[in-house]
């Protein structure tokens, strides 16, 4: 296995979010674990040991930089006046009920609590996520048909 073959495997482990992957071949054996450290900087660590090597010699463990670079969200204070809304679910986010439709919601359009803003489809259902605060849509955070994650900021309202 090449360098290049480690950092592209490295790059995976790094996107996929596992925090240990081993992997054995007929001559080598490499585990990466990925961590973060305080600062919540990402460091992963890669381990490659021949099989044939006895236990009596030294085991060889470098700490090498992640090539994917880790997502920090810029503490805005003009962003942190408005209220985010996240996803409750896991699915494909919707702007629109069906594709012949208008837009839920675009920026600048009031809202108030229980307004549906979107639909998240999951496991070929569809979730209507209703607005729990009400205002003004400031930003749209993802675009139509997008995969979201649980907890992942969706729209930002501004409550005044």
């Amino acid at each position: 296995m090449d360098i290049k073959e480690i950092q592209n495997l490295i790059k995976f482990v790094a996107k996929s979010g596992a925090s240990e992957v081993k992997l054995e071949m007929d001559d080598i054996k490499i585990t990466i674990r990925t961590g973060g450290d305080e600062r919540g900087e990402s460091t992963t660590y890669v381990q490659q040991i021949p099989v044939n090597q006895t236990l009596a010699q030294p085991l060889h463990s470098a700490p090498i930089q992640a090539a994917v670079p880790v997502l920090e969200t810029p503490a805005d204070s003009e962003d942190s006046k408005y209220i985010t809304i996240k996803s409750p679910i896991i699915g494909t986010f919707y702007r629109k009920p069906s594709p012949d439709k208008p837009m839920f919601v675009e920026i600048g359009t009031s809202i108030g609590e229980g307004d549906v803003l979107c639909v998240i489809e999951a496991m070929k259902l569809f979730n209507e996520i209703e607005s729990e605060v009400s205002g003004k849509i400031v930003k749209i955070l993802v675009d139509d048909s997008s995969p979201v994650e649980f907890d992942q900021p969706l729209f930002l309202v501004d409550p005044s």
